[in-house]
């Protein structure tokens, strides 16, 4: 027999979209969004006893909100509630984290130190971005929080390590795709090959999104419409036009809210309501992506998912609901192979990052959201991952729409699984192969600039940029204009070194 005093049950889920229309009036702050959606998953769990619900949290963890900043946003929160929460958190930037605190709070259930639990997040970045084109500030002119108020501020080494910075490494949208580049020559397929399946797997999450009413995007596109370059769809870092890219503008917040079964009784929530956490499992890999032995791989999402269903007991295709973070095709696209799924598979209950929107860390929230929805409605388990960083950091948890027979069976605190790191050197001079690369393009769809990795003779790894503008060495580690379908891994190149970056020239 389970405790019921200590089994972990999901019982609210809350999820907003607001000013889909990105106008000045329909402008809410991230606070008053995420208010929205704790209230909706409190009176979601029991209209009767929501409010007390609320009232009665004893944790309250916030994962990061990037459109606006606040001081102590639990406190905040708890404030405006009426509650007392013992445990008030908040987070550094990470898309794992909402798994990450989800599994937390089950794991305080499990362990007697909690009875009512709330995660929670949003982002309101629409209408910070339509608020700063109409010249309207948002603390002066409407209110919003001022302390501290602003975009929330990032430490630059939140994005990469010295050398991959030196290398231009610094965001997703040119690190994603070298891992996507990799892969695609791992699996023995042409740069087309890739990208169609790529257009195909989220032509498939546009039409989840269609049927999702809190989507950003909930039209469903045509894989044609994803893949093709055009003056709406350009080119961002190859292979990924911007239909590949995770949509940040969003205005999107979410909650859910946890207690033991004997409080989810005490409170009356419905039986049919009540899922049940069965746990999760985190990893961490090495936080420089140089220092990785592969960019076609990721350890730490493997990690993640082979601990889940051993724990769980179960085998992938077992899984009736599933939600892989797609923040770029690569990291669906991971856990497909690595689960042994079908190529035709749809890892996705939201809809992915691109067409029901990117929350920026608060993305997997949604994904909880929709995957209790799924067991509600008759799917009996369900996964749910997160992924934080360049591949950095993962958490997957399980769901089930009965307890697991041994009750809660979570490992919330990651394991590091970073493996043998290769040599990296400084940037050389002369021949060398690449081992993965992408292009940038600007706006105007005019190559830009390269970023590379690559091995020299003697098998160490360097990488390095190429100066903006220079587009011959661009072309020269291309996907498209002369070198269409023929991919850029394997190339043997020459390198020179110019200050601080380099040019680049067929061997």
């Amino acid at each position: 027999m389970h405790d019921a005093g200590r089994l972990p049950v999901l019982v609210g889920i809350g999820q907003v979209r607001g000013n889909w229309e990105r106008t000045v009036a329909g402008a809410r702050e991230p606070l008053r969004l995420i208010l929205d959606a704790l209230c909706a998953a409190a009176a979601d769990a029991c209209s009767e006893a929501g409010c007390r619900l609320v009232r009665d949290l004893d944790v309250l963890d916030t994962v990061h909100v990037a459109s606006w900043s606040y001081a102590d946003l639990a406190s905040v929160l708890a404030e405006r509630l009426g509650a007392r929460p013992r445990h008030r958190g908040g987070v550094p930037v990470g898309g794992h984290r909402p798994a990450e605190l989800f599994d937390l709070a089950a794991a305080r259930i499990a362990a007697g130190e909690s009875r009512v639990a709330a995660v929670v997040g949003g982002e309101a970045q629409a209408s910070v971005a339509a608020l700063a084109r109409a010249g309207v500030d948002p603390a002066g002119d409407l209110g919003w929080s001022a302390a501290p108020g602003g975009p929330a501020e990032f430490d630059p080494g939140e994005f990469g390590s010295p050398d991959m910075r030196a290398a231009g490494l610094v965001l997703p949208t040119r690190v994603y795709p070298m891992f996507e580049n990799a892969l695609t020559h791992r699996l023995g397929q042409t740069p087309d090959e890739g990208l169609a399946w790529s257009a195909a797997l989220y032509a498939a999450f546009s039409r989840v999104a269609a049927a999702n009413p809190v989507a950003w995007n909930p039209r469903e596109r045509s894989a044609a419409e994803i893949a093709d370059v055009t003056p709406d769809n350009r080119m961002i870092c190859e292979p990924y036009p911007l239909a590949m890219n995770a949509m940040p503008l969003v205005d999107q917040a979410a909650a859910v809210v946890l207690t033991s079964l004997a409080a989810a009784r005490e409170y009356g929530v419905p039986e049919e309501k009540i899922v049940y956490v069965w746990g999760g499992a985190g990893a961490i890999d090495a936080a420089d992506v140089l220092q990785r032995p592969s960019f076609a791989d990721s350890a730490a999402l493997a990690s993640v998912l082979d601990r889940c269903l051993a724990a769980g007991g179960l085998a992938a295709d077992e899984l009736d609901a599933i939600d892989i973070d797609s923040c770029f095709p690569v990291v669906p696209k991971l856990a497909i192979r690595h689960l042994g799924l079908s190529a035709t598979a749809v890892p996705s209950v939201t809809g992915g990052h691109s067409a029901f929107g990117g929350p920026l860390s608060s993305y997997s929230l949604h994904a909880l959201v929709a995957a209790a929805g799924r067991l509600r409605r008759g799917a009996r388990t369900a996964l749910v991952h997160a992924n934080g960083g360049y591949l950095t950091r993962q958490h997957a948890v399980l769901l089930g729409r009965d307890p697991h027979p041994r009750g809660y069976i979570g490992e919330p605190e990651p394991v590091v699984t970073a493996g043998p790191a290769p040599r990296v050197v400084a940037p050389v001079e002369g021949e060398a192969v690449v081992e993965t690369a992408t292009v940038e393009h600007a706006h105007e769809a005019a190559a830009v600039r390269a970023f590379l990795v690559a091995r020299t003779a003697d098998g160490a790894r360097f990488a390095a940029q190429t100066a903006p503008g220079d587009a011959a060495s661009a072309l020269t580690l291309s996907l498209r204009g002369d070198a269409a379908g023929r991919e850029v891994v394997g190339r043997q190149v020459r390198v020179a070194r110019r200050d601080s970056h380099v040019v680049v020239d067929p061997a």
